[in-house]
């Protein structure tokens, strides 16, 4: 069985895009998420999830969370408290514009 993934970022994110940077969250992305959860949100490691293609809801709750310390976790706890409210739209914006779809003949 062959599966073939397919990531795209998907035009016009709807009215989030309006207050969030599509562009500055791919660059924050680079450089503050890529290591543990892939260059384009799909992770090569067991225990980090993908992030691509996540709910733009679910995206933003969750890193406020981390921020807040509402959710805990060693790495994100450390890694959200910095964010800015801006900052995490803009991931969120940037990681539910990917799409990801897996084709299976």
């Amino acid at each position: 069985m062959r599966i073939a993934l397919l990531l795209m970022v998907v035009g016009g994110a709807g009215a989030a895009a309006t207050a969030a940077d599509l562009e500055a969250g791919k660059a924050r992305a680079a450089t503050a998420c890529a290591v543990c959860h892939g260059p384009v949100g799909l992770s090569m490691q067991p225990n980090v999830p993908h992030l691509a293609g996540q709910p733009l809801f679910y995206l933003t709750e969750q890193l406020r969370n981390y921020r807040s310390g509402k959710r805990a976790n060693e790495v994100m706890s450390v890694i959200a408290k910095p964010l800015t409210d801006a900052e995490i739209d803009n991931l969120a914006l940037w990681y539910s514009s990917l799409q990801v779809r897996v084709d299976a003949p």
